[in-house]
């Protein structure tokens, strides 16, 4: 997911000498210990399998409740971990010993390489007390050397001298930043945005409905924020999907995989081509609603198969007309797993530059054909008894069926 740093920083430019990518966690520190332990361990292992599946090298440790990344590619590196569901942000840092004068001297040094224009803040951070100077002390000593460093420097490449920043001690536009600890400090400044959240893997797998198109990917990425590895699934409408249909839907789902490559692995890919095809023919009225029966329960079979616990899908309230609220209690209904639907409130623009920022816009983008399956007049306020009175005897079974013989597609590169 694209990283968001300041607008008064180089997105491009790195502390001098940067070693060492910070990472930052924010429900993670507010864990008991016991369940704080085990988040950090499984966010330190979804760090190095992104490293791993990058071909970036780093090292993954943890201070002072922070993963680190000690890493010769510190760009990349922090590029992998702003991608890591339960990292809230992260930053390239140089490492210098933990003295005033090192400090002092890597904050200047980096505020020259990342500094792009508006007032200026130095903040330190000591972990613990044993030290020969306090955090004022090093803001102070520290502010004055950025300030000199940044007036000194030539204005686009000529001789003439640059300005003196404001400082803004309450909003400012740039901070430059070091954490001090017993036997090293770090030097930072521009924070990169990650997903925040909970680490994958901290909760239990859920099956998602992967269509490909745009509101299915951001909501399978929703519930991989909130800590949930998926299964996608996804269901090949056959004639009625046109020709694109299934590229788009493992583009996507190979999109997701690169969040988290150790949780997710493989796409399935289940032939409703027959299924759709016999609705035609018998249904007019309520056909979309029965069809969507039929892939809540698709996905119920492989929930039971893969011990997950509950189905996702990207539907929003009022969004089409069969997810009225209405229509989704009637959908419900078609299994006993929990539905889970991350985006039910939330509006289509907002899901749209989700999907941009999260990179499954382009392939949603692709035209799916499946309009052609939707009926001239579709159902919006259906009920359980309109349900049982049209609902083919054999859905259940054909579902069980589809779900048991699912096509196994792998997602790695």
């Amino acid at each position: 997911m694209s990283h968001v740093p300041a607008a008064s920083v180089d997105p491009d430019a790195l502390p001098p000498g940067a070693d060492t990518v910070i990472c930052r966690v924010g429900e993670v520190g507010t864990k008991s210990e016991r369940v704080r332990y085990e988040m950090q361990s499984t966010l330190g292992e979804n760090l190095r399998a992104l490293l791993a599946d990058r071909g970036i090298d780093g090292a993954v440790g943890h201070r002072r409740n922070r993963p680190l990344i000690e890493t010769a590619e510190p760009a990349a590196a922090t590029e992998a971990a702003t991608d890591a569901p339960g990292v809230v942000s992260a930053s390239p840092a140089t490492t210098v010993d933990p003295t005033l004068e090192a400090v002092t001297d890597a904050l200047a040094r980096t505020a020259e390489a990342t500094y792009a224009g508006g007032s200026v803040a130095v903040r330190v951070n000591r972990v613990g007390t044993d030290y020969p100077f306090t955090s004022e002390d090093a803001e102070r000593e520290g502010g004055a050397a950025v300030l000199d460093a940044l007036e000194a420097r030539t204005v686009d490449g000529g001789g003439d001298r640059g300005s003196r920043p404001a400082v803004d001690l309450d909003d400012p536009d740039y901070v430059v930043r070091a954490e001090v600890h017993p036997d090293a400090a770090y030097v930072f400044g521009p924070k990169h945005r990650g997903p925040g959240g909970l680490p994958l893997g901290s909760q239990r797998p859920l099956v998602s409905l992967l269509s490909g198109g745009i509101d299915s990917p951001v909501a399978a990425f929703e519930v991989m924020r909130r800590g949930a590895p998926v299964l996608p699934v996804y269901v090949d409408l056959g004639d009625f999907g046109g020709p694109d249909h299934r590229a788009r839907a493992e583009a996507s789902a190979r999109t997701l995989a690169r969040y988290g490559p150790n949780h997710l692995d493989e796409l399935l890919v289940v032939d409703g081509g027959d299924v759709c095809a016999d609705l035609a023919d018998l249904l007019e009225q309520g056909r979309m609603l029965v069809f969507r029966r039929f892939l809540y329960r698709v996905a119920a079979e492989v929930a039971a198969d893969r011990g997950a616990t509950g189905v996702v899908t990207g539907e929003a309230i009022g969004q089409k007309s069969s997810q009225t609220t209405q229509n989704m209690s009637v959908l419900d209904s078609a299994t006993e797993f929990p539905v889970h639907r991350p985006l039910l409130t939330v509006d289509k623009n907002e899901i749209t530059e989700r999907a941009k920022r999260l990179g499954t816009y382009e392939a949603a983008s692709i035209p799916a054909g499946c309009e052609r399956f939707a009926p001239a007049q579709p159902e919006t306020n259906a009920g359980l008894d309109q349900m049982a009175d049209i609902e083919p005897a054999w859905l259940e079974d054909r579902a069980r069926a589809a779900a048991t013989d699912a096509e196994r597609v792998s997602l790695s590169r």
